[in-house]
């Protein structure tokens, strides 16, 4: 893994840039190749039959299909700038956040792709400028990075996958196609989108890195892709990814379960062009770890993530500290994007360790609303739930939890 520059150009704003994303993954692929040479205990280069990306799925980029460089920075899916579009939106559906909820299975939200899209066509002149001179290329983050490793501007691949096509707001859910309403109502042009294809089929082959040749052959939004990890591969089995935001996925086979408690209907997974289609419902929370990087790069409370535990552990609760980090708006199951963060309940009693475990209380107690909606929506009590993502390292979170 290596991390990069996340970019905060205004409150609310949170940007990456795309050339340093596609540089970040060549020099992964160079060092895994370096790395298997130096351990020839492991196998050989030989034995790579196949590389799968799992991407931030709702983050968007927009790029110039001649030159290959991007229009704008890519819009982050924590990014809430584009609360003005959705009030559009919301006025020309009188109000109605879940006016295409039966059709995408998503509400109006600063969350999904297509409505960056919209706020980049609106507010970027070289996007506007591309878009009527049909230069423009649409993509999450895998579209980019596919286009990218097969070759770019010398042929390479414009697809995408059903999970992250799922959450852009322009998919119909039922027909896994691009669909002429949802576009017409947000606005956006057909022909700058990609192909959707399956979660798992050949896309191409890799055209650059020293592992160039091996083909491309796996696709899946990231929490999708832990969904397939921990193997909630039937119907009722969920699980929770503790990282930036925080995510739970329930299996709902291969129905469409439209949820009347806030949660998201998206896809699961469909692991072939000719393999039925897997959907879930989804709760999102907007702000988890990431709560962590602000106590310790904003507030300096702590120096490392690892420091969490042993500070939050000092105290038996938060002597009646709360802390909802609601940064970037809510998202599930309150879908407000006006919402910001607050910390109340302090007193001259109150310490860092205090703050500390409320900020791994608000996480818990996020996840604690997201299941008592999908109780709300399944009718079953989930007997078991699978969790990853870097905040697991945390065993005073999950107890707690």
């Amino acid at each position: 893994q290596i991390e990069f520059q996340q970019i905060f150009p205004q409150p609310g704003w949170v940007e990456h840039d795309p050339k340093v994303i596609l540089e970040t993954v060549i020099d992964v692929l160079n060092y895994a190749y370096s790395y298997i040479l130096s351990h020839p205990e492991l196998g050989s280069i030989h034995d790579i039959k196949a590389i799968g990306i799992a991407n931030q799925r709702e983050t968007t980029v927009l790029w110039d299909k001649f030159t290959g460089k991007p229009l704008y920075n890519a819009i982050v899916w924590s990014d809430s700038r584009t609360n003005s579009t959705c009030n559009k939106l919301l006025a020309k559906s009188n109000g109605n956040r879940d006016v295409m909820r039966d059709l995408c299975g998503l509400p109006i939200s600063t969350y999904f792709s297509g409505i960056k899209l919209r706020w980049m066509m609106d507010n970027v002149e070289g996007v506007k400028q591309a878009i009527s001179e049909d230069r423009c290329l649409f993509g999450t983050i895998d579209t980019w990075l596919l286009w990218n490793l097969t070759g770019g501007v010398k042929g390479g691949v414009h697809i995408t996958d059903v999970t992250n096509a799922s959450r852009t707001m322009m998919m119909n859910i039922h027909t896994r196609s691009w669909d002429a309403v949802l576009c017409e109502f947000l606005e956006v042009p057909v022909n700058i989108l990609p192909h959707i294809k399956s979660s798992a089929e050949i896309y191409g082959n890799l055209s650059c890195s020293k592992l160039s040749g091996i083909p491309l052959s796996g696709n899946l939004g990231d929490q999708q892709a832990a969904m397939v990890g921990q193997h909630c591969f039937h119907k009722g089995e969920a699980k929770n990814t503790y990282g930036t935001g925080c995510f739970m996925l329930y299996n709902t086979g291969e129905d469409v379960v439209q949820s009347s408690h806030g949660l998201l209907s998206t896809v699961a997974y469909q692991l072939g062009p000719n393999a039925k289609t897997i959907y879930a419902l989804e709760g999102s929370i907007a702000v988890a770890g990431s709560s962590i990087k602000w106590l310790r790069d904003n507030l300096g409370i702590i120096r490392h993530a690892y420091e969490m535990d042993p500070l939050a552990g000092q105290v038996k609760d938060t002597g009646g500290v709360f802390f909802v980090p609601a940064f970037s708006g809510l998202f599930a199951p309150y879908w407000r994007e006006d919402a910001r963060g607050v910390l109340v309940g302090l007193t001259q009693y109150s310490t860092k360790a205090h703050i500390a475990r409320a900020c791994l209380e608000s996480i818990c107690f996020q996840t604690k609303e997201i299941l008592e909606a999908m109780k709300r929506d399944s009718g079953v009590d989930l007997q078991r739930l699978r969790v990853d993502g870097g905040v697991t390292n945390s065993r005073l979170l999950l107890q707690i939890q």
